[in-house]
């Protein structure tokens, strides 16, 4: 007999930017919304990215029906090639989309996902789950929201949003499904929180290009503007003034490049081929006359600005006189690397505008206000908030319940979570954990968290290493023990400290015991030794050879 549970279990994205991942689960049937990734904060060492732990759903493969995508940024589907590693569900997704999804599989050596294309106001059916996409504005063309209906009542799951009532692609948020969702019926609402503390309206992305505009005109020199390299909206905005002054653009970045290609393929892009230049023109045509689109608002350390700042990108150096835009804000955890790189940038004498001196970006999330509006317009009866950190889920709670939402009925979960609603009403009955999957190189769970303390502990403290040789008959240290340090000493004090330490652990050693048992005696001396002379407490390692 069928479940009468409609289960709502976010696996990130919740008290967190990035990691987006949700899953609805009834009758024992799964439906996926989005899978992205998250930027590492600054001690996660050695780490590329972060993930969702997706085990619950890899337990239950064969019971997922589909994956629908909202949109095409890196915190909707840059996880998505890990799901499809293991998940071999079919993936919706608008023509933009799955043009960026395509380029991340052949790169995954994905090449047999089951991609379907989807466009606003289509309607199909997945088990007990029937599925409508509409239009909302976001910073990329083609985002969606979604409204799912379950043998419970209506979900409507908003997307990454904002009410741009004048977009760049002219594409403006489907009040008409938005308002026909509300005379229907909303069960449950999950919605976009990254700018709940932001009073007011997010402006529109049109009013962010007269502020562009004024930096051209000043510019005398080359024009450098770092961005998303996502952001295909404003890489029209920065093409089109470009024009204007009389620009030819060039673009750098791997990612940026890719991007705009599949854009312009699929046409989402308009850009004249003869305004266009390539690496190798940039140097023969006069500097008031380019424009260079790059990747790098981030600070990234291998994207193009960071290496320009930083003087080693081979094609093109930032000069004095040059303009620099970083048209972003810093994800949280990337303002040390964003500031480094604008420091870098500042000595090389270049003009750097950047969003807290000048508006050179506006956010593609919608404020209070909008989302109040949402809120009035869809009348759920539960809501939970999404996609932000704590405090964002926390201010829109509240402004959902300003709004008319039973305070009992708005949700503040976490990644992990389970929110289970039935005729008898919601509660969270569980939490599934919502931990972290690093990603290093090509392996997602290659570093564990213990494996990021290791790295933490290392960088900050440093290790010393002894080496000390038992012989297997005797029992006797045979010769001096070796002693290695990195990142714990400095030259006078190994020189002072190194003799003292091996006469403790050549004295420890004489004591006898198993090789295991040597070793944490020797590791405690260490340790110890370490304390003593410089306060400091590494990463200590005893190896006892038996000869």
């Amino acid at each position: 007999m069928a479940s009468k549970t409609l289960k709502v279990i976010p696996l990130g994205g919740l008290g967190e930017i990035g990691r987006n991942m949700l899953v609805l689960e009834y009758d024992d049937q799964l439906l996926i919304v989005d899978a992205g990734l998250m930027f590492p904060n600054n001690d996660m060492y050695g780490v590329d990215v972060v993930i969702p732990d997706m085990s619950y759903v890899f337990e239950r493969a064969d019971q997922v029906l589909g994956i629908l995508i909202t949109h095409a940024h890196e915190d909707h589907i840059g996880a998505l090639h890990h799901l499809l590693a293991q998940v071999r569900a079919p993936v919706y997704a608008t023509a933009l989309t799955r043009g960026f999804i395509e380029v991340r599989l052949r790169e995954a050596h994905l090449l047999d996902a089951d991609l379907h294309t989807i466009k606003p106001r289509d309607t199909w059916v997945l088990g007990a789950f029937r599925i409508e996409c509409f239009h909302m504005s976001h910073s990329i063309p083609d985002s969606l929201g979604l409204a799912i209906e379950t043998p419970l009542g209506l979900v409507v799951h908003s997307g990454d949003f904002k009410f741009d009532h004048n977009p760049v692609d002219g594409q403006r948020s489907d009040f008409a499904k938005l308002a026909e969702l509300g005379e229907r019926g909303v069960l449950l609402l999950l919605s976009d929180s990254t700018n709940a503390e932001t009073r007011g309206y997010t402006p529109s992305e049109k009013a962010m290009e007269e502020n562009l505009r004024t930096v051209f005109n000043k510019a005398s020199g080359r024009v450098l503007v770092a961005m998303f390299a996502s952001n295909i909206s404003r890489v029209q905005q920065v093409a089109d003034i470009s024009r204007e002054f009389g620009r030819r653009v060039a673009v750098v970045g791997k990612s940026m490049i890719g991007n705009i290609r599949i854009a312009r393929e699929l046409g989402y892009l308009n850009l004249d081929p003869d305004a266009l230049l390539t690496l190798n023109q940039i140097d023969a045509v006069p500097a008031r006359e380019v424009t260079i689109i790059c990747t790098g608002s981030q600070g990234e350390p291998a994207s193009a600005l960071v290496r320009m700042g930083n003087g080693d990108y081979r094609t093109v150096k930032v000069a004095a006189g040059d303009t620099v835009i970083v048209s972003a804000t810093p994800i949280p955890g990337n303002e040390e690397l964003v500031n480094r790189t604008l420091d870098n940038l500042f000595r090389l004498g270049a003009h750097v505008y950047y969003d807290d001196v000048f508006d050179v970006h506006v956010s593609g999330h919608a404020s209070q206000e909008e989302q109040k509006l949402l809120l009035n317009l869809l009348r759920p009866t539960y809501f939970v908030p999404i996609h932000g950190e704590y405090r964002h889920l926390v201010w829109h709670g509240r402004l959902a319940a300003d709004c008319g939402v039973a305070t009992e009925h708005v949700f503040i979960m976490e990644s992990g979570d389970v929110l289970e609603i039935s005729s008898q009403g919601a509660q969270v009955v569980d939490h599934l954990g919502g931990e972290y999957v690093y990603v290093s190189g090509n392996g997602a769970g290659s570093a564990n968290r213990q494996v990021i303390d290791d790295r933490r502990l290392l960088a900050n403290e440093g290790f010393i290493l002894a080496v000390v040789n038992i012989d297997k008959y005797t029992g006797g240290v045979v010769g001096l023990p070796q002693v290695v340090s990195r990142g714990v000493l400095n030259e006078v004090e190994a020189d002072a400290l190194y003799g003292t330490i091996r006469d403790k652990l050549s004295a420890a050693a004489e004591t006898g015991g198993t090789r295991s048992e040597l070793s944490k005696r020797l590791e405690a001396v260490l340790t110890r030794a370490v304390q003593d002379a410089v306060a400091r407490k590494p990463m200590v390692m005893a190896v006892v050879n038996k000869v």
